[in-house]
């Protein structure tokens, strides 16, 4: 079987130390829930929270996400829109942001958990 790759760990929202477990009770979908966590891996029992407040800085990547959507979606509107007025800017970007909400809080805190959680994948706790 081949191994998990890293890439499809982060997509999936896996526990970085098996590739298999789920990091999120709850999908994305479920706007109540959709950040609600395991405390540790179902499969090979990887506590998430590696260290107390370690995803305050998971607020860091989520800022940087945020930018991005503002640039992307300010471009966007320039060009495709024609330059609209500053109200829709604004209205367009809070949107966005809004709507992306889930999916940035969850993928910042994946990202926290795969680059600086300072574990590395092993196959030896991939038994399901």
């Amino acid at each position: 079987m081949a191994q998990p790759s890293k890439l499809g760990a982060i997509v999936g929202a896996k526990c970085p130390r098996c590739r298999k477990g789920d990091v999120f009770t709850h999908s994305a979908f479920n706007l109540t829930k959709f950040d609600k966590m395991y405390e540790q891996c179902p499969v090979c029992g990887f506590h998430y929270e590696v260290e107390v407040g370690f995803f305050w800085g998971a607020m860091y990547v989520s800022y940087g996400f945020s930018v991005a959507i503002v640039l992307l979606v300010g471009i966007l509107l320039y060009y495709l829109a024609n330059d609209p007025p500053t109200w829709v800017y604004v209205t367009v970007v809070a949107v966005v942001v809004l709507l992306f909400t889930p999916v940035l809080f969850r993928y910042a805190r994946i990202l926290m958990l795969h680059f600086f959680g300072g574990v590395d994948y092993d196959p030896g706790y991939n038994k399901r």
